[in-house]
């Protein structure tokens, strides 16, 4: 494989906004596939960002799911500049994104609808404080 073919950290941030849009249109792997005309497994590669995705794939994509393509890199400056600490390292691969569980994509997406930034900006900070009070020391 060549070396622009092995998928980035954009390629990673992509397929988890694919994820997160299929999951809260309550589509499973196949029945995205059977909207694109791929297998669940071709999916579930460009979720994981196993496979890069060409432009004119994320178009198509983004049509099945309602969206702009511009929502597949909302935020992706910030999340490329995050501290190695959120980064998985995984021997000679790149860091990629944490693995996110239901209940934070679940919490991701319910922010995401609150219109109103003074109130996003109060429950961030509200959710920082809970989990600064919940934070274990790490040990010697």
């Amino acid at each position: 494989m060549s070396e622009n073919k092995v998928p980035s950290g954009i390629d990673r941030i992509v397929g988890q906004r694919l994820r997160w849009r299929r999951r809260e249109l309550k589509l499973t792997q196949e029945q995205l596939g059977e909207k694109l005309g791929l297998t669940f497994q071709q999916v579930q590669k460009y979720e994981k960002g196993v496979n890069r995705i060409s432009a004119g794939r994320l178009f198509e994509m983004a049509q099945v799911l309602g969206i702009t393509i511009t929502y597949f890199y909302e935020g992706v400056d910030d999340l490329l500049d995050a501290p190695p600490s959120l980064a998985v390292q995984d021997g000679d691969h790149p860091p990629s994104l944490p693995v996110l569980d239901n209940e934070a994509m679940e919490l991701v997406t319910a922010f995401q609808k609150i219109g109103d930034k003074s109130l996003r900006r109060s429950l961030l900070e509200t959710i920082r404080a809970a989990a600064a009070t919940t934070e274990v020391e790490p040990t010697a």
